[in-house]
C-alpha cells in the first residue's frame, strides 16, 4: 500500500491482507496493527477486566497508534498521551490505521526526554519502544525504569512489551530481573511470541500468569 524510508526505523511498509488487516512493518517485524495489535489487545483486556477504569494513559512508543486505539475502545474517556520519536510512523498511522480519530495528545520526542521534562502522572503506562526487532539499551537501564515509576499514579501500572523467541528469551528474562528491583509486583503474560510484564509499585509477591517458559 505504501512505503517510506525512516531515519529512525529504516524501511517502513504498510501492508493490507485478509488475515491481519492493515499493519505497518519495519525491520521485518509488525510494528503497528496486525499481530502487534492482537498482543496488546490480549493484555489490555485482561487489565480492563481486573482493574476497571483508567482515567489517564501514557504510551511510550505510539507508533501507528495500535495501543491507543485499544485504550480508547476499552476506556472511552481516558486521556491519552502518545510519545513517538519517529514522525513517519505517526504519519502512516494517521493515513492508514485511523490514528487521527482516536484523540491522542501526540508528542514527537524521545521517551526518556519526555519523562524528564514532564511531571504528569498516569494510571496506565504502556511501553513498546522497539526499533525494528531491537530494544534500545537505554530503555533497559534501571534509571529509566525508576523514571517511569515516578510517573505512575499511586495505584497505577506499567506494561512492557518484549519479544520472546530464540535469543530474545534470555534478554527478556534479564530485563525481568531489573523490573523486579524497581517495582513491587511484576506479573507475566505470554501472548503470541512476546512476553508482557505488568508492573505495579505496591509491594507484593510476583504473580506469574503462566510461569516462566
Amino acid at each position: 500500500m505504501a512505503e517510506k524510508n525512516s531515519p529512525v526505523n529504516g524501511h517502513l511498509v504498510v501492508i493490507r491482507d485478509l488475515t491481519w488487516g492493515t499493519y505497518i512493518m519495519a525491520g521485518g517485524l509488525t510494528q503497528s496493527g496486525g499481530v502487534a495489535k492482537n498482543i496488546w489487545d490480549t493484555v489490555l483486556k485482561k487489565v480492563k477486566g481486573r482493574e476497571g477504569e483508567m482515567a489517564s494513559c501514557l504510551i511510550l512508543g505510539l507508533g501507528g497508534g495500535s495501543i491507543a486505539k485499544i485504550v480508547r475502545r476499552l476506556w472511552k474517556n481516558s486521556g491519552i498521551v502518545g510519545v513517538e520519536i519517529d514522525p513517519m510512523m505517526v504519519e502512516l498511522g494517521e493515513q492508514y490505521l485511523g490514528l487521527k480519530e482516536v484523540g491522542v495528545n501526540q508528542k514527537i520526542t524521545d521517551a526518556s526526554d519526555f519523562l524528564k521534562e514532564n511531571r504528569e502522572t498516569f494510571d496506565l503506562i504502556c511501553v513498546d519502544t522497539y526499533v525494528g526487532d531491537a530494544y534500545p539499551q537505554k530503555f533497559e537501564e534501571e534509571d529509566f525504569l525508576v523514571l517511569i515509576k515516578g510517573h505512575l499514579q499511586k495505584q497505577g501500572m506499567v506494561i512492557f512489551n518484549r519479544l520472546y523467541y530464540g535469543e530474545k528469551r534470555p534478554l527478556a528474562m534479564k530485563f525481568l530481573k531489573k523490573l523486579e528491583k524497581v517495582f513491587g509486583k511484576v506479573e507475566i503474560v505470554f501472548p503470541e511470541a512476546n512476553v508482557m510484564f505488568i508492573c505495579q509499585p505496591s509491594p507484593a509477591t510476583i504473580d506469574l500468569d503462566k510461569g516462566v517458559k
